[in-house]
């Protein structure tokens, strides 16, 4: 059973009638192919979060999957959320491998709803802002509940599969009870006047309720009158309603750190942030940093309980309060105070980014300078896989620093944005390295293609590095030849040729020169023309072997093996996929030693070579199986199945090959 849930909160109270209505709902429904919809609405402190999850706790029982939880203002860029985004991170919730999520939305949205389809889970959607958000991420079950929180109601719902649960502000007994709940102070009980005073000041939001009791308990000498009397003072001279109030007040009783922190927290790249990441923001060092933290928890305006005991723990200051810090930060920041600020976390991401890619991918040719560290903000803990012995070792290393890329990708593809935006060439053009390793293994994306389009804009505007140029112009042509926008790429491999004649004679000039005629090739493949595709390849390789470069020799000689394959001349796809792969076994590349391996049993069943074949096809399935890669193992079973149909007497190895393949899909909500 999974459970995305955080620990319950320490109090709670009220909400009777709404947790009725909503297991009344419950167990009344008979839907059978949609979920029923609990709609929480109400304005921002109300608590709706909260009372999302404790329904969903209430619910755990009845439904044996568990719960899942999106908040959608984590995908949420300049407005807009990007459903596909959040229906992958759904599929991967409900245990698809990220190579298995398909690329295209509607054929995402179809997987989404295969694996969905006799599920029982309750679904929370936080912060929705437009029904339309919320219909792709509805499971295909009328054995699954959804809940979704937003600000306001969302009308556009189908009639008849919502339960509109609005949350209206806690009457003044219920205020008073979660009041007393927070303080524990005597001066409570002794003055229920006072009391009254401070609840009506709160106006029944849970959220300025919570504020407001630390703020009583913050400062304990003072007699209620007194402590009620500033407290409405201070609001009243701000003239801001409601809880921002309270936050205006605390905010003042903030230490210079935490209110730096707090007005720099909205200029974070990102809907997201990490204590890591905050340091960097900062400027002051991972102690003062983490005691800044701390004191906004226990201010109210952070709250840190969904962050795990580990570093990379993400947190996300909610949308009210991001709006008041950033109005805070207008009012308050001193000159140059938010460009200082961003350009550190810009500089610690870029360098974090590139250690990362390093890690994730191997060392290979990289355009851009290495970043140095940051004073005063530690390096994320990743560690070099090559310095490693164990080979378990290297490849959990590996899949560390490939996480991290996935989680901070959000945040990567506003730093490109803020670089361009503000001028920062190299920032921009280094951070689209990082975003290609990315991009490999979740194509499809179209944030992808605008940092890919921002990285060329920059190393156009820059104008004097032309391996730039080369790179980021390869880099875009990929995901455009992919989404089938080829007329585009060809455009972009056009630019890169002119480029190259501007590159110089060292090995990484060589490097940059084969990579353009790779791309022609790879694109006349996605055209279907293969004889084109081989030549490039050939063409590629030659480079390679001139300017000594072992992978690059073994990548193109693997990728016109599959070129002649496709061209049916098995014998000389054998010949170079023989060597590709003895050549990544010997450079100990395990992705491309079972990648080849595949290609070449590939070829050799094709030849009648049975027994070589299998014995590929087995080695290739043993590798696949070590990496987790549900998608390699699909696909090898299907080839494995394929071989022993043509086998005399392997019928029933062909069935449990079948079975298998059919097996991985079906637990991924392929079929």
């Amino acid at each position: 059973m999974r459970v995305e849930l955080p620990p319950e909160p320490v109090h709670f109270v009220n909400r009777h009638e709404e947790r009725q209505r909503a297991l009344r709902a419950v167990e009344e429904w008979r839907g059978r192919s949609r979920p029923l919809v609990l709609a929480l609405s109400g304005p921002a402190g109300l608590g709706k979060t909260e009372l999302a999850r404790l329904l969903a706790r209430t619910l755990l029982d009845r439904f044996p999957e568990g719960v899942l939880s999106v908040d959608l203002d984590d995908f949420r860029l300049d407005g807009v959320v990007d459903p596909g985004d959040v229906v992958a991170q759904l599929l991967g919730s409900l245990g698809v491998e990220p190579q298995l999520v398909e690329a295209q939305f509607t054929a995402r949205c179809r997987q989404y709803w295969n694996k969905t389809a006799e599920a029982r889970f309750v679904l929370i959607v936080d912060n929705a802002r437009y029904a339309s958000e919320v219909v792709p991420l509805l499971p295909a079950s009328g054995g699954s509940v959804v809940i979704v929180a937003s600000h306001g109601p969302l009308y556009d719902l189908e009639d008849g599969a919502a339960v509109d649960l609005a949350l209206p502000p806690l009457e003044e007994l219920a205020a008073t009870e979660l009041l007393r709940l927070i303080v524990r102070d005597h001066r409570l009980a002794a003055d229920p006047e006072s009391v009254r005073a401070l609840v009506r000041l709160c106006d029944g939001l849970p959220a300025a309720l919570h504020v407001a009791g630390r703020w009583v308990r913050a400062h304990r000498l003072r007699p209620l009158p007194r402590l009620i009397s500033a407290l409405h003072g201070e609001w009243e001279k701000e003239g801001v309603p409601g809880v921002e109030r309270v936050w205006d007040t605390v905010c003042r009783g903030l230490s210079r750190p935490a209110g730096l922190l707090y007005r720099l927290l909205p200029h974070h790249p990102g809907a997201t942030f990490t204590p890591d990441s905050a340091t960097a923001l900062l400027g002051l060092g991972q102690d003062a940093c983490q005691e800044a933290l701390e004191e906004l928890d226990r201010a109210g305006l952070l709250d840190l309980r969904a962050v795990p005991g580990v570093e990379d723990g993400r947190i996300r200051l909610p949308g009210p309060l991001r709006a008041h810090a950033l109005r805070r930060s207008r009012r308050d920041a001193e000159d140059g105070e938010v460009a200082a600020a961003q350009t550190r976390v810009l500089r610690w991401l870029v360098r974090q980014a590139q250690r990362a890619d390093g890690f994730s991918a191997g060392r290979r040719l990289v355009v851009s300078e290495v970043f140095d560290p940051v004073p005063g903000a530690p390096d994320v803990p990743l560690e070099d896989p090559q310095e490693a012995a164990d080979d378990a070792v290297r490849a959990e290393r590996a899949e560390r620093a490939s996480r991290w890329l996935h989680d901070e990708r959000h945040a990567l593809f506003a730093c490109v944005r803020l670089a361009y935006g503000r001028g920062m060439d190299a920032e921009a053009v280094a951070l689209s390295e990082p975003v290609w390793t990315y991009a490999l293994d979740h194509p499809h994306q179209s944030d992808v293609v605008q940092v890919f389009r921002l990285a060329v804009a920059a190393a156009v505007r820059h104008g004097q590095n032309a391996a730039w140029l080369v790179r980021t112009r390869c880099q875009l042509a990929r995901p455009l030849w992919e989404a089938g926008e080829l007329s585009d790429a060809e455009r972009e491999l056009t630019a890169a040729d002119a480029a190259v004649g501007l590159l110089g004679d060292g090995k990484d000039d060589g490097k940059l020169r084969a990579s353009v005629i790779e791309s022609w090739g790879m694109l006349a493949g996605a055209r279907g023309e293969w004889r084109a595709a081989a030549d490039a390849f050939a063409r590629s390789r030659d480079l390679h072997l001139a300017i000594s470069n072992p992978y690059g020799v073994m990548l193109q000689t693997y990728r016109a093996g599959e070129a002649r394959a496709k061209l049916g001349e098995l014998e000389t796809a054998h010949r170079l996929l023989s060597e590709a792969h003895e050549a990544a076994v010997t450079l100990q590349r395990e992705r491309m030693t079972g990648r080849t391996a595949f290609a070449l049993a590939g070829v050799l069943r094709r030849l009648g070579r049975t027994e070589e074949a299998r014995g590929l096809y087995e080695q290739s399935l043993r590798g696949a199986r070590k990496r987790r890669s549900g998608f390699d193992q699909a696909r090898i079973h299907d080839a494995m199945a394929q071989l022993e149909e043509g086998a005399e007497g392997r019928g029933a190895a062909a069935g449990e090959h079948r079975a298998a393949a059919y097996d991985i899909r079906r637990r991924n909500g392929l079929v």
